[in-house]
């Protein structure tokens, strides 16, 4: 009975470790970053669900907003419509 407890026990132990290795390998690989043309450039949190992000596909950069319920698309601009847009001011 206590081989098979130990044996068990080595196990687990054995797979959890494997899988903290598999984990550590792929974030060193890249895996789950973007690639290509696809960049997050903003957020704006607006409560602890909902927020608004820029993102830039290519040239194009959208609005989106995200909550609960899901993506909406708020609209879309250029890099010179970013670039002529004021600068944020903190605590407004």
């Amino acid at each position: 009975m206590a081989a098979y407890v130990l044996q068990t026990v080595v196990t687990l132990v054995g797979v959890g470790a494997l899988g903290i290795l598999l984990v550590y390998g792929a974030r060193r690989a890249g895996v789950g970053r973007a690639s290509g043309p696809l960049a997050v450039i903003g957020r704006l949190p607006l409560d602890a669900r909902r927020a608004v992000y820029l993102v830039r596909v290519g040239r194009a950069i959208y609005v989106i907003g995200a909550s609960e319920v899901g993506l909406v698309k708020l609209g879309e601009m250029t890099d010179s419509d970013l670039a002529t847009l004021p600068e944020p001011r903190d605590g407004t």
